[in-house]
């Protein structure tokens, strides 16, 4: 088992959640004084993120005795280790300056195998910028991550409440209090960053093309969560680009009076962006690698057939089964692959224990939506939907993003992580729809 956290991660570790805690109260003191309905969930949110970070760096550590996360923390080191022979060397590898021939770096490099993978290098500097903060410690840097990434659900968060001021609540609980989303999301992960460039793309977008708030901030933030998701995960970004699009062309339609121009209008726009956006996919298709249109078919075949041969026997792949590797034959999966990222693993699927708290959230998500669609009805669902550009955008990210990461996933164990940036939009948008609907004192779910 590698060892990656040791005793020094115990004594650091109540000093730096103190020190979070005295930074989120103080900003609770100034943005949220006693009596503001949202400062409540700030800290308790904030105390699920913390509670995540350190609960699945033990699992890490204890359970799988290594993986994603200790490999993040392991080159986060080697990045430091620079630091005591120059602080150039250093800051050149953190902003990724030498080629991985660089016979300079050969020592540092070498070690390093994830030094020509943009994405996961990424968050190996972040890791090593606050490790020498920690010590190089591994918990006290997980829960900054874990800071990190609240900041950018609670811009998400901040998103939604401010529209639906009675709604708080629900909205709290579907963007902050996701089990998935604050255990998958909080450690020294891909899916951490992604997290907080998210929350904060869809913040910033929101201030700038909708309540029309150009300043220097909120431009910043949105090149920051722009660049961060090109270059960690980009197939968030080719799932956001057209919802966001989508929702800025719904919101102001909807204040075109004419139902018929309206209608036209719509109509011409929406026509316009899947052309340009198609260009735009088309031209830059080389520089996506794996996510063109050229290669994501053949990709997810053998990406399936590979996991399915390692794991199958395991408990953890699933299969969609077969399809032809091209365009139309990926597209004949997708009411499968929504299924299996939404919905899936089932309860009688679950053959691990990780597995099967994945499969007791997902089986909680497949209620939520049937008690939809059944006490409100596909008419008045569909009316909702259409009245609504905030659940119109969370239903088209939600339901494209599910489909890429359920069409070339194939393992329940990888899924549980890569779904997390849908899960709190989808929910969202049920909440929206059933409470437009309903009274507000009736439960969703139960």
């Amino acid at each position: 088992m590698h060892q990656f956290i040791s005793w020094v991660d115990y004594l650091l570790l109540p000093i730096f959640i103190f020190f979070i805690y005295r930074i989120a109260f103080a900003l609770c003191d100034k943005y949220y004084p006693n009596g503001h309905p949202w400062r409540k969930y700030f800290i308790y949110g904030l105390g699920l993120k913390i509670f995540g970070a350190i609960f699945i760096g033990l699992i890490y550590q204890y359970y799988y005795g290594g993986g994603d996360t200790s490999n993040y923390f392991y080159h986060s080191k080697v990045i430091n280790s620079a630091f005591s022979e120059s602080f150039t060397k250093w800051i050149s590898l953190i902003l990724h300056i030498p080629n991985s021939y660089d016979g300079e770096y050969f020592d540092y490099i070498s070690r390093m195998d994830w030094y020509d993978d943009r994405g996961s290098y990424m968050v190996c500097c972040i890791a090593a910028f606050f490790n020498m903060f920690t010590l190089n410690t591994f918990l006290p840097t997980s829960v900054i991550f874990a800071f990190l990434s609240f900041s950018g659900v609670w811009a998400m968060f901040r998103t939604f409440a401010k529209q639906y001021p009675h709604l708080t609540k629900h909205i709290a609980m579907a963007t902050l209090f996701i089990p998935s989303c604050f255990i998958w999301g909080s450690g020294i992960f891909k899916d951490t960053i992604c997290m907080f460039a998210l929350g904060w793309m869809l913040y910033s977008c929101f201030q700038l093309l909708i309540e029309r708030n150009m300043s220097f901030v909120n431009i910043l933030l949105l090149v920051l969560s722009f660049y961060i998701l090109l270059v960690v995960k980009v197939y968030i970004l080719i799932s956001f680009l057209p919802a966001l699009a989508l929702w800025i062309l719904f919101f102001y339609s909807h204040k075109i009076k004419p139902v018929i121009v309206r209608f036209f209008a719509k109509t011409i726009v929406m026509v316009l962006a899947f052309l340009l956006f198609g260009a735009v996919y088309s031209y830059y298709g080389s520089s996506l690698g794996r996510y063109s249109l050229d290669n994501i078919a053949k990709t997810s075949m053998v990406t399936r057939d590979w996991i399915f041969q390692m794991s199958g026997d395991q408990g953890s792949a699933y299969d969609l089964g077969d399809f032809e590797p091209t365009l139309i034959g990926l597209l004949s999966k997708f009411p499968q692959a929504v299924n299996v990222t939404l919905f899936r693993p089932y309860l009688w699927e679950a053959n691990k224990a990780m597995v099967f708290l994945n499969a007791l959230e997902s089986f909680v998500i497949l209620l939520l939506t049937l008690k939809i669609i059944i006490s409100i009805g596909p008419s008045k669902i569909w009316k909702t939907i259409s009245s609504d550009p905030n659940i119109q955008f969370c239903l088209i990210f939600s339901i494209v993003f599910a489909f890429s990461v359920g069409i070339s996933t194939y393992n329940f164990g990888s899924l549980s992580r890569y779904k997390i940036p849908c899960l709190p939009l989808y929910i969202l948008a049920l909440v929206l729809i059933y409470y437009k609907n309903k009274p507000l004192n009736s439960k969703l779910l139960f």
